[in-house]
């Protein structure tokens, strides 16, 4: 199964160690070898690498670990893939640029049957692969295009209702584990995905670890700034022995600078 990390950190840092571990689950440790990719967010564009391989052979996954771009807010994915070929049109994170800033995706899960929901089209938006994931992104900027009006955020009050009616929406089709980020703020949904130990697909669906530093060490996700630092990890497993918390199914997240600024729990599906 595919597998999400997410970081959102007060002061730019680079994401590294768990980068590390995420890439060698995709084809060392773990068997989940059909791509990888990871967003960093510079303002309000972003930095995009994505490869259709192994992320745990790739040279340049190895490369971002310790040479990646300093970010308030990261996004990467791993891929298994279930719908589509392995292509780079079907690697995740998405990215589309919407009211002039750029937004970005990753999904894990399955939604069998999003392409007919007529609840869930598209609008203008026209996907370049085939995956169910990124018209689950689509879908999801089609609904949030009338918020944007300019490129200064709506109310974080207002995407959170938008974002957390789409996750319940998604539940009702299948595992719907994402991550959503704006550029402003990182939406985390957590559902249920394939657990290791039992084979079965139930809760929970994501885990969250959150490190404060207050002293400098490094540029580094575990590291600090002159300023210190507080970091908050998403995962799809604990990537460390650090005490990671399970997230609720049918939780959603809202992250900005490292902390946790709104939360909503629906148990509808």
């Amino acid at each position: 199964m595919c597998e999400l990390l997410a970081m959102s950190s007060a002061q730019p840092t680079r994401l590294s160690v768990s980068l590390q571990i995420l890439a060698a689950r995709g084809g060392s440790t773990a068997s989940t070898r059909d791509g990888w990719g990871a967003a960093y967010y510079q303002g309000l564009d972003l930095a995009l690498f994505r490869e259709p391989t192994a992320a745990a052979d790739s040279a340049l996954a190895h490369y971002l670990e310790t040479q990646g771009p300093m970010t308030s807010i990261a996004i990467s994915h791993i891929r298994h893939a279930t719908r589509g070929a392995v292509t780079l049109a079907n690697t995740q994170p998405f990215v589309r640029e919407l009211a002039g800033r750029m937004h970005a995706f990753a999904h894990n899960g399955d939604l069998p049957t999003i392409a007919g929901n007529a609840a869930l089209s598209l609008d203008a938006y026209r996907p370049v692969g085939q995956t169910d994931s990124e018209h689950a992104f689509y879908a999801l900027l089609a609904r949030l295009r009338p918020q944007w009006s300019t490129a200064s955020p709506p109310s974080l009050e207002s995407r959170l209702a938008l974002v957390s009616a789409f996750a319940r929406e998604l539940r009702a089709l299948g595992p719907a584990n994402f991550l959503y980020a704006d550029g402003d703020a990182l939406f985390v949904h957590a559902h249920r995905r394939i657990q290791p130990a039992t084979g079965r697909i139930e809760p929970p669906g994501l885990w969250s670890l959150q490190r404060h530093c207050p002293s400098p060490v490094s540029d580094s996700e575990n590291a600090t700034t002159p300023t210190g630092q507080t970091v908050t990890l998403i995962a799809s497993v604990p990537l460390t022995d650090e005490a990671w918390q399970p997230m609720a199914e049918g939780e959603v997240l809202v992250l900005r600078d490292g902390e946790m600024v709104a939360r909503e729990i629906s148990t509808a599906h």
